[in-house]
């Protein structure tokens, strides 16, 4: 059975490296899997989605409305944006942050509020947590990606130590001790 997983955020959030090491994971687990090349507007600040499968056999890396068993997202808004490929059982996994797209900036559109309120009244289940802080606690704000990764963690049947080498492999070394710290407090968080 394929499972499908979105990560959507903004250009420049490290979505990319958040992909690899999920990708690198789960092939040593033996799956076969497939990550799409980024969608949108990579540039810092644009919407970006990368589409992760992985089971016995995947054919294509495209995932369909309706069809993800979830969605990480590294932005509030960026969850909303993309819930309808969400499967009925899906779970969202996201940051807090909220980072106001041009039409906000600009003026031509406020950001929505209570977003994670408006999503679990639709009946999703939204695990939502403050990225940023725990990143800036492990070391570096940009650490927000493993931190969700760490998050992400909880829902799978993988042991710690095997997202910890994936970690090591993906990681330049200097990073290491900062991104390992990342992921368990994104995994320990208690909501």
């Amino acid at each position: 059975m394929t499972k499908n997983i979105m990560i959507v955020g903004v250009g420049g959030q490290g979505s990319l490296l958040a992909s690899k090491l999920l990708g690198h994971l789960l092939l040593t687990e033996g799956y076969d899997v497939k990550v799409s090349e980024v969608h949108g507007m990579s540039q810092r600040g644009g919407s970006v989605v990368t589409y992760v499968r992985f089971g016995e056999k995947v054919y294509s890396p495209i995932i369909d409305r309706g069809q993800a068993d979830y969605i990480v997202s590294f932005e509030k808004l960026e969850a909303a944006r993309y819930v309808e490929y969400l499967k009925p059982d899906g779970r969202i996994v996201t940051n807090t942050q909220e980072i106001d797209p041009m039409p906000v900036i600009t003026g031509a559109a406020q950001y929505p509020t209570d977003l994670v309120d408006k999503l679990e009244k639709l009946g999703i289940a939204v695990d939502a947590m403050d990225c940023l802080a725990l990143a800036e606690q492990a070391g570096s704000p940009k650490a927000v990606n493993i931190v969700l990764m760490g998050r992400l963690s909880k829902y799978f049947d993988i042991p710690v130590e095997k997202w910890e080498k994936a970690i090591e492999d993906c990681v330049p070394a200097k990073f290491l001790e900062l991104n390992k710290k990342a992921f368990a407090l994104g995994r320990d968080y208690a909501a």
